[in-house]
């Protein structure tokens, strides 16, 4: 032991101790909630090879989660209307951090860190006020919280940082909702969804619908190496939309993908999550609703494929194609015109498959 500790002292002196990464937590290529048979719930590391990497409780219903840039850390958060968020060291089990959103708020499931990973940024609801917030909370100081911005809308939802600066891109969803009202959409007769970006804490882009698809909430966001931001939505209004599907390149006005209107329609008017491939040419997109998963040419905007997977959400790139979670504990490889889906007893899967190391 004592030769250990020596030999552990000279490699500290000399600046060689490595630093802990993902490796330590079983590298995991993405990181997903799910619920368990006995009512528990759950946030689980997957690998590559969609095995689990670690299986970590949480106290409540989870949603998203925001994985660390070098270190082990996940911040799991808690589904709208939680109040919740856990920074969880996936090395050890550990909670490093419990978050709390501050009286009158509550969080909405996502959140992203800064590039340096010494900040956290979380999408909450100032539901007395009606104002889409964005918590800024710092990482390196136990998680405290510093300030909060507002997001540039209502609703803000999945949130986004650009690749290669700090500018966040926001999906302000445009639904007031109310914890005394539960789950409830109280303002669909004015609501407004949008596309905001802030940098330095100031709104320097606000990207709005066409007016027919103003009751089209924007909800979930995938981004390009180049920063193409693919958003998927959903419909709160009668009928079908002509979309559901976007793209936007900042400076210029969105751009709707295409798809036959029975392709539109097998959707169900519902966008749970969306991925782009690594190299920017596809996007994804899974609806539990309707049971099935969409890809898009992601430089056209035209539909590609439809294929079929019960209560699919969870969607991440896999380099080659897309891997997509499932409600049945389904993990499948969607590419190669071929799918191979494998089943994880025992969980659940929920809404995402937040990628590590992006």
């Amino acid at each position: 032991m004592n030769a250990r500790r020596r030999f552990l002292a000279g490699m500290l002196a000399a600046g060689v101790i490595p630093k802990t990464g993902w490796a330590s937590a079983g590298m995991p290529a993405w990181l997903a909630a799910a619920g368990t048979p006995e009512g528990g719930f759950v946030l689980c590391g997957i690998t590559s090879a969609r095995e689990i990497a670690f299986r970590i409780p949480i106290p409540a219903r989870g949603h998203a989660a925001a994985a660390h840039p070098t270190k082990p850390h996940a911040v799991a958060f808690a589904r709208r209307p939680g109040t919740f968020a856990l920074v969880i060291d996936c090395a050890t089990g550990e909670v490093r951090s419990r978050l709390a959103s501050p009286p009158e708020h509550h969080f909405y499931g996502h959140g992203a860190f800064s590039a340096d990973g010494s900040v956290l940024f979380t999408s909450e609801n100032d539901y007395n006020w009606a104002r889409g917030m964005i918590g800024v909370w710092d990482a390196t100081d136990g998680y405290r919280r510093i300030t909060a911005i507002e997001s540039g809308g209502i609703g803000p939802h999945d949130i986004k940082r650009l690749p290669g600066t700090d500018t966040l891109v926001v999906a302000n969803g445009g639904i007031e909702t109310h914890p005394d009202s539960g789950r409830a959409k109280l303002n669909l007769a004015t609501m407004q969804p949008n596309l905001s970006y802030i940098a330095e804490g100031q709104v320097t882009e606000t990207v709005t619908l066409p007016r027919d698809l103003r009751l089209n909430s924007i909800r979930h966001l995938a981004l390009s190496k180049t920063g193409t931001v693919a958003f998927g939505m959903q419909w709160e209004g009668a009928g079908h939309p002509r979309a559901l599907v976007g793209l936007h390149k900042r400076g210029a006005a969105p751009v709707l993908c295409t798809a036959p209107e029975h392709v539109t329609r097998e959707m169900q008017g519902y966008v749970g999550s969306i991925a782009m491939d690594k190299v920017g040419e596809r996007i994804a997109v899974t609806s539990p609703r309707g049971g099935v998963i969409q890809t898009y040419d992601a430089t056209t905007g035209n539909f590609v494929s439809s294929h079929t997977q019960t209560d699919a959400c969870g969607i991440a790139s896999n380099g080659t194609g897309f891997t997509v979670t499932d409600g049945t504990g389904g993990i499948a490889r969607l590419g190669n015109g071929s799918d191979d889906r494998r089943r994880v007893d025992g969980l659940m899967w929920d809404n995402h498959l937040v990628p590590v190391g992006t």
